[in-house]
């Protein structure tokens, strides 16, 4: 439970939180400190790592630019949120970059570019969405950072798909024929539990032989998202929140966090993510 005056400015950093350890901060966070959100030394923050939950924590010094923080108490232990990969093809940047910053509000564990034969974005910076994601993840107080990935063909990936993983790919029909498609709520609920995919198309939806593809594959299936045709970031936060309601954690209740002292939105600090693979996207319009 987060005490009265609980400062509201979180900072994810790359170093470990143990009472006392001095934390390097970096140039651009020093600098958002000092310029935006006009801190001085001894002021109190909130950092995480990923890894070792959140703290409370004071700067301890706050140059022109350099700075370091001390985590004082523990307030969160880490915990471990559902693991759902969000595989999209890329669409047009500005809206790129808004579906990633949703995705990871709404409990994303990685987001994977994937490019398949309808896609028509030719170039998906990763380190830009990495950054965008580490926003988020500060002001909406989860306490990790979701995996951003490179892109990865669609074939590839799926030759490379690791064990254990259901793959939910959104699709309205099976391609070239078969049983119709499930609804994605009916398929939420069956989830047996896991780790999970949910794989998101272009605009204009997967090709037939991609469908046909998928469908052989015994660790997918492919569920629809409704009589509507979705925009292709409005399809992948839709599919994302039905399976937080129904396969995820939105039936755990929010953590107390009392009352939030100052107001804003901590600097973002580059990710530095390591390069493994996860999955894949479906639908469109």
């Amino acid at each position: 439970m987060y005490s009265k005056g609980t400062p509201r400015t979180r900072l994810f950093v790359n170093h470990p939180l143990t009472t006392g350890a001095v934390v390097p901060l970096l140039a651009a966070q020093v600098h958002h400190l000092r310029t935006v959100l006009r801190k001085s030394a001894d002021d109190a923050i909130r950092l995480f790592n990923g890894r070792d939950g959140e703290w409370l924590g004071r700067l301890t010094e706050l140059g022109r630019s350099t700075g370091t923080a001390v985590p004082e108490q523990r307030l969160r232990p880490q915990d471990t949120g559902p693991d759902i990969w969000l595989c999209a093809a890329p669409i047009k940047r500005a809206r790129m970059d808004w579906l990633v910053e949703k995705a990871t509000e709404l409990g994303a564990s990685a987001i994977l570019p994937v490019i398949t034969a309808r896609t028509d974005v030719a170039q998906v910076r990763a380190d830009r969405l990495a950054d965008h994601a580490l926003g988020a993840a500060q002001q909406c107080e989860r306490l990790d950072v979701p995996q951003v990935l490179a892109p990865l063909d669609l074939s590839a990936l799926l030759d490379t798909w690791p064990a254990g993983r259901a793959l939910v790919a959104a699709a309205e029909q099976p391609g070239g024929g078969g049983a119709a498609v499930p609804p994605l709520a009916e398929v939420a609920r069956r989830h047996p539990g896991g780790p999970a995919a949910l794989l998101i198309g272009p605009e204009g939806g997967f090709t037939v032989s991609e469908l046909d593809a998928l469908v052989e594959l015994p660790f997918a299936r492919l569920a629809s998202l409704g009589p509507r045709i979705l925009r292709a970031e409005t399809a992948a936060l839709a599919a994302l929140a039905c399976w937080q309601c129904l396969a995820g954690d939105w039936s755990e209740p929010p953590p107390d966090r009392g009352p939030l002292a100052d107001s804003c939105r901590g600097p973002v600090q580059r990710s530095t993510q390591g390069e493994s693979r996860p999955p894949i996207g479906s639908r469109r319009r």
